[in-house]
């Protein structure tokens, strides 16, 4: 339909009413501040047909009735929340919204606020979809720091990560690196230069790759945030109404969510800290520090690496074999446990696990250094 023919007013009224009537017979099924927020979104989309009605009469077109039934999919929708909870339709509806978000930029006889208005909806459904499957409770916490309780604490720095899992991959590789070289029965010299070898070249390696990775993550989040501040100063009624229905979908009621909301507005910092909090996740203060993560991996690597060379500075032969498989065993069972208790899986599943797939590779290299050891001639007696 042509952009200067009235009546394609026709089709916004049309859906402006129907996305009226779907949200008020939902709301009769949720509760507390879901409901809220659905009749909140009610009228507003009554504002919206109403402003076609004016454009319609304006252009004298024939003004259709309101509706007085559900159309068939909204009806479903409505019936399939009575039945399951709201949260059994709140993701169809956050995708339909999606889908819609943009049916008035193109526009010119939208009011200005329409095209945010109707990106906000989406936004909303997105929201009361992470405010969980039970009802929010008014006496949520406005601000919640995952740091008050131990078992939340995240290390976002990715030094920690670095260092857990840089043990553990500079032990098994370097084992396996090892157990290769003294199976094809090579010098003892030439095994502990080897060691020595994997180890220096997997902790630069590994320190290299920790650096650009959490580089590249730390410029996002950067990138993140000045986006905020960006929307922030030039929208800030749009992010203020965003931060109190973040904590309306906390559980808190509407005039204390406005007023909460407004106060931390009031102050830019503030608000651009609460903003990358609450709405990007992320801490303004702790984004991350590549030179820590980088520096981490690489100790950590050398670590777990130089275990299985510690016997072969003192001894060779079969006895600094056995002296090494004893260590790294050790050294991989305690190694596993940590990382199964930081990972969540448990202590013993990490050890077990973290053994089992060090042991493999070791055992596999091992054999593959005795039969290269064969092929070319080495004497693998000289174990003994």
């Amino acid at each position: 339909m042509k952009t200067d023919d009235p009546r394609r007013f026709l089709r916004y009224l049309k859906a402006e009413r129907n996305a009226a009537m779907l949200y008020r017979s939902l709301a009769q099924v949720a509760e507390g501040e879901r409901r809220a927020a659905l009749l909140e979104l009610a009228d507003m989309e009554d504002e919206h047909a109403r402003h076609w009605v004016a454009k319609l009469e304006a252009a004298d077109v024939d003004i259709p009735p309101a509706p007085t039934t559900l159309e068939s999919g909204d009806a479903v929708l409505v019936a399939r929340a009575r039945a399951a909870g709201m949260d059994a339709v709140l993701g169809q509806l956050e995708q339909s919204e999606t889908e819609d978000a943009g049916m008035y930029d193109e526009e010119p006889e939208a009011l200005s606020t329409m095209p945010e208005d109707e990106r906000e909806h989406a936004r909303t459904f997105a929201r009361l979809r992470a405010s969980g499957t039970s009802a929010p409770t008014k006496t949520s916490s406005v601000l919640p720091d995952a740091h008050d309780e131990s078992w939340h604490r995240v290390d976002t720095s990715g030094s920690v990560r670095a260092a857990i899992f840089g043990i553990s991959d500079g032990l098994v590789s370097n084992t396996a690196l090892v157990m290769g070289f003294a199976g094809s029965g090579i010098d003892s010299s030439v095994v502990l230069f080897a060691g020595i070898a994997g180890l220096l070249a997997g902790a630069f390696s590994m320190a290299a790759g920790e650096y650009v990775s959490m580089a590249s993550q730390r410029d996002l989040y950067q990138r993140e945030i000045e986006l905020e501040a960006a929307e922030l100063r030039e929208k800030p009624e749009e992010e203020t109404r965003e931060l109190e229905l973040i904590y309306r979908a906390k559980g808190l009621d509407r005039e204390t969510a406005r007023a909460t909301a407004e106060r931390i507005m009031s102050n830019p910092d503030t608000a651009l800290d609460t903003l990358a909090r609450e709405e990007l996740g992320l801490n303004p203060d702790d984004l991350g520090s590549p030179i820590k993560a980088a520096a981490s991996s690489f100790i950590a690597f050398a670590i777990g690496a130089f275990v299985v060379v510690i016997p072969y500075l003192f001894t060779g032969g079969t006895a600094g074999l056995l002296i090494a498989i004893a260590l790294a065993g050790s050294a991989m069972l305690v190694v596993g446990g940590v990382v199964g208790r930081y990972s969540g899986r448990g202590t013993i599943y990490g050890a077990l696990r973290q053994l089992l797939v060090g042991s493999l590779a070791a055992g596999v290299t091992f054999l593959i250094g005795r039969i290269i050891g064969s092929l070319t001639g080495l004497d693998a007696s000289t174990l003994g």
